[in-house]
């Protein structure tokens, strides 16, 4: 952290919207892993017909927390109940702001009786960190960065390598690594396999809605690992996945990853505010989209909005409980996903072959040119919603974004998504010279893919409803 904190950054810009709709970080990047093994389409392809090995051992930061108090800290910083929450158990770890308002979340691993692991964007584990700091708890923090966006030749360490093994062929290559049938645990429970003679974690997890597990252990051990999981793989089909398609995935299965952390105002955040640096996650990150507010208020989401409803429990006192108390029985704005029109998209791309300016450019296959992005979804005249993650998947062979809808909006109706920035764009790197353009876009279930839709188990957050 700099000497500078975000509160120096906000209380030097006239607006905290314009601030981060003009931020120069550049783009969003999956560090280290290669854009390509082979090509993005046959990556996406063997998610859903094979197996694919996703490398997420460099673009999450890590927060390993420990001490007699560890639960009680969690469970209060949380919207999440703990009970029942033993070791060998992970769960998806919401924290909001005390006004209900989503900062981030991350997956929460209980490693052992006073021993978590929290894996995942940076606003949460800030938050985490600065919590058990500054509050009275028994508990010791050790933390991990995500690799440098950039390394530019400098050699890269992590404490720890994660893989997923995940596709229709997945078991069959973890049996075939582990020498004999894996464990059979349920979703988001904890065992181990043995791959290479080494003993191995493992969490059954499912991105591609078929089963699977997440391994990790000592970076050391990094290419052993990788080199075996490969080994056994080649016979089953098995890709693995770069850093252009990686992030497609969740296109599929239902997952907003980047909404923006629900910090930047409040008196009881300015100590937060305080605390983090001026070169931190939210002094620096990008808002991006047609959405343009003078209220950065706005661009906050609840637990609800977001398809965590479920995962609120007024069982314990938890940071936010006072505020989602007040809404929990009122109608909230839900999780859908777009399917964006075909001709629309053509359009948009025919653009950069005519002359004069072109629309803003769709990039395939992840199209998010933001840390967090903010598309209006208008019928008529009314905004009745957000896009937040779009991409384009080769399994469907459609155009896709991820977002959220006011009640009254239904599955099958045909709105309009605004595209690209107000007066030619903002001044974003990311951004070149544009016009503003309508796609039509049909509102669709989360998840889009009937796998993901069927494979996943009814406990698990993507099925589940409110």
């Amino acid at each position: 952290m700099t000497s500078r904190s975000l509160q120096d950054v906000l209380d030097g810009t006239d607006n905290t919207v314009r601030h981060l709709r003009n931020s120069k970080i550049g783009a969003y990047v999956y560090p280290v892993v290669p854009p390509e093994f082979t090509n993005w389409r046959d990556e996406q392809r063997a998610w859903r017909e094979t197996a694919v090995l996703f490398d997420q051992s460099h673009h999450m930061a890590e927060l390993m927390v420990e001490g007699a108090d560890a639960q009680a800290f969690l469970n209060r910083i949380g919207i999440n109940s703990f009970k029942n929450f033993t070791p060998d158990k992970a769960k998806h770890f919401i924290p909001c702001a005390p006004s209900g308002h989503v900062i981030g979340d991350v997956i929460l691993f209980h490693l052992d009786e006073a021993q978590f692991l929290l894996v995942g964007r940076a606003p949460t584990v800030n938050w985490v960190q600065f919590n058990a700091e500054t509050g009275d708890f028994d508990v010791t923090l050790t933390r991990d960065d995500r690799s440098p966006s950039r390394p530019m030749g400098k050699p890269v360490v992590r404490r720890h390598y994660r893989f997923q093994v995940q596709g229709p062929n997945a078991m069959k290559i973890l049996e075939k690594v582990n020498g004999g049938p894996v464990p059979d645990v349920k979703f988001f429970n904890m065992d181990a396999i043995t791959v290479g003679g080494t003993r191995v974690r493992c969490l059954r997890h499912g991105m591609a809605g078929a089963p699977g597990l997440e391994l990790w252990g000592p970076y050391e051990q990094y290419d052993e690992i990788r080199e075996r999981l490969m080994e056994a793989g080649t016979e089953f089909g098995m890709r693995a996945v770069g850093a252009r398609a990686y992030a497609t995935n969740t296109l599929e299965s239902g997952w907003i990853p980047s909404p923006l952390p629900a910090i930047y105002t409040g008196d009881e955040l300015r100590a937060y505010r305080e605390w983090l640096g001026a070169d931190s996650y939210e002094a620096t990150a990008s808002i991006g989209g047609s959405l343009v507010s003078d209220d950065i208020e706005d661009y906050y989401l609840t637990p609800h909005e977001l398809g965590y409803g479920p995962f609120v429990r007024f069982d314990h006192d938890f940071i936010g409980r006072e505020a989602l108390e007040k809404i929990a029985d009122k109608p909230h704005r839900r999780k859908v996903t777009f399917e964006w029109n075909p001709e629309d998209v053509t359009r948009v791309h025919s653009s950069f072959l005519e002359d004069g300016e072109p629309f803003k450019a769709i990039d395939l296959p992840l199209s998010n040119y933001a840390a967090s992005s903010y598309d209006k979804i208008m019928m008529g005249d009314r905004v009745v919603g957000l896009s937040m993650f779009s991409g384009y998947s080769f399994n469907e062979r459609a155009m896709l974004s991820l977002g959220v809808v006011d009640p009254d909006i239904k599955e099958g109706d045909v709105l309009t998504l605004l595209w690209g920035e107000e007066n030619g764009g903002t001044e974003k790197t990311t951004v070149e010279r544009h016009r503003q353009t309508e796609i039509r876009v049909k509102v669709s279930p989360v998840p889009y893919a009937r796998e993901a839709r069927e494979g996943y188990v009814a406990s698990s957050w993507r099925t589940r409803k409110s």
